[in-house]
């Protein structure tokens, strides 16, 4: 551990953290920086680099002069795979270090970010490394008079926006398949946390990926963000975020005609039959509700609870979310940590202050957190409420360790309930009549639905969203992949 923490303060000591583009690691041509804050103690844990229009122009330059020159487009799939097998080796070797970064920027526990987010990254890596090999790149078309085949080449540079509540995790969920595919990729990490986006490109240096390949720009959504969408030079462009800014991504990219894929957010339900273990359904969503402090896009937020189960669920919910031990991610006892910035503390307590004066009851309060020795930070203690389904926080996504709970008496109530939200990402269903399950889960308006389970991952899996919670395709299924090679048919006459 100690060796660990000493590697960790020798990569926030830098007095810059600074951009990766084309292989160098360069201030911003502005000169300008902003101060990172660690979530649990609010204080000051790095100065960033930060990247505006100019920077993100030497970026996508590297980015296709790599393309074309570096060999990785047009390298065999396998030698490619060698490269990113040796990065995933290379991310678990270094797995206890990254997972510290990642618990100081975000505050998430550290423990959560070493059992799932760090080897989840790795595996990313390693799953579309190998399927690129095995994925036909060239299809004969049988047609009278000619001969003709496809073929499915890189798409060239492909940017990525990626949020701040999974940081690590996601710039691997995004960015392993377009380098698996042979395409170099340009990435803007968000603001609050970038740290570990950049202790990956350290590490993509040892793999031995070329130079240029790829390319990491921090600074802001409104500076280096909008100037990376509005790019001519790129080809594909990958945002993941809220619906708000993911229309502009869209509007932007839709200029360009540059296509564009929108992983959005998402106001998850999860519907209890009767039938259902209260007791271990009741943990498991207080697990998924809580999980990153609530900073999930797919959690389930919304409960719909069938009447006979009403009382001994509410019950059981509330003792398991009081019972959370809330505090500094570092810590090991710490189940829950803070959310990831003063502001995302404020949008929590406000919108619990909307929900209440839309007549939400509150069958658990919640609201601010005040932890021993780290009254800094932006902690939050998790909330239950309760009422109309139109209220503010049945409605929106709040991000926050928030659920709201609704009571429903027959089948056809509870898919009503769960398809009048906007968004459609994930939903479950609970019940042991597993033919009721899979018949409520397919009724269900979403990208995924789980049964008796929420937050089920695995490569091989498509996850994706449709309606507010984006399009364009998702991420872990083999069909990625595909998303990231551009399809091309060769025709010639027979005679």
């Amino acid at each position: 551990m100690n060796n660990v923490q000493a590697e960790v303060n020798s990569f926030l000591s830098s007095p810059i953290q600074q951009m990766f583009i084309g292989g160098r690691w360069l201030n911003s041509s502005s000169g300008k920086t902003f101060e990172v804050r660690n979530p649990g103690d609010g204080k000051v844990i790095a100065k960033v680099a930060a990247g505006d229009a100019a920077d993100v122009e030497l970026a996508v330059n590297a980015a296709r002069a790599a393309f074309g020159k570096s060999g990785w487009a047009t390298m065999p799939a396998n030698d490619r795979a060698v490269i990113l097998h040796r990065l995933a080796d290379l991310i678990d070797k270094h797995l206890a270090i990254i997972a510290q970064i990642e618990s100081i920027d975000v505050g998430k526990p550290v423990a959560q970010a070493t059992a799932f987010d760090v080897p989840h990254a790795a595996q990313t890596l390693r799953y579309y490394a190998d399927l690129s090999i095995y994925t036909r790149r060239r299809d004969p078309i049988a047609v009278s008079g000619f001969e003709a085949h496809t073929v499915r080449v890189p798409y060239g540079v492909c940017a990525f926006i990626i949020p701040w509540n999974f940081p690590f995790l996601l710039l691997l969920w995004g960015i392993a398949p377009s380098l698996a595919a042979g395409n170099t990729v340009v990435v803007k990490p968000a603001e609050d946390t970038s740290l570990s986006t950049l202790y990956f490109c350290k590490l993509a240096q040892e793999a031995g990926v070329p130079n240029g390949v790829i390319n990491v720009v921090t600074g802001f959504g409104e500076t280096a963000g909008a100037a990376l969408v509005k790019h001519t030079g790129i080809n594909r462009m990958t945002f993941t975020g809220s619906p708000e800014i993911g229309r502009f991504v869209a509007e932007s990219c839709g200029r360009n005609l540059v296509p564009v894929k929108l992983e959005l957010g998402g106001k998850g339900a999860a519907v209890l039959f009767d039938d259902v273990d209260v007791d271990q359904a009741a943990e498991s969503l207080v697990s998924a509700v809580t999980l990153n402090a609530g900073q999930v896009c797919c959690t389930a937020t919304r409960w719909i609870v069938q009447d006979k189960i009403w009382d001994r669920f509410v019950s059981k919910a509330c003792s398991t979310m009081q019972s959370m031990a809330i505090g500094y991610g570092g810590n090991s006892e710490t189940t829950m940590g803070p959310v990831v910035s003063a502001k995302q503390q404020t949008r929590v307590l406000t919108y619990l202050e909307k929900g209440s004066s839309e007549g939400a009851k509150f069958l658990l309060e919640g609201g601010k957190a005040s932890v021993k020795g780290y009254e800094s930070g932006f902690y939050v203690k998790p909330a239950l409420l309760t009422g109309a389904p139109e209220n503010v926080c049945a409605r929106e996504e709040i991000f926050g360790p928030v659920a709201y709970v609704m009571r429903f008496k027959e089948e056809g109530e509870a898919i009503d309930l769960v398809n009048r939200s906007r968004y459609g990402l994930a939903n479950s269903v609970w019940s042991r009549d597993l033919g009721r399950a899979t018949r409520v889960a397919e009724a269900m308006v979403a990208g995924n639905s789980w049964i008796n389970g929420h937050n089920l991952f695995s490569h091989g899996i498509p996850y994706g969203g449709c309606n507010l919670s984006g399009f364009g395709g998702g991420v872990l299924g083999p069909d990625t992949l595909l998303d990231y090679l551009r399809p091309q048919s060769i025709v010639r006459p027979l005679s």
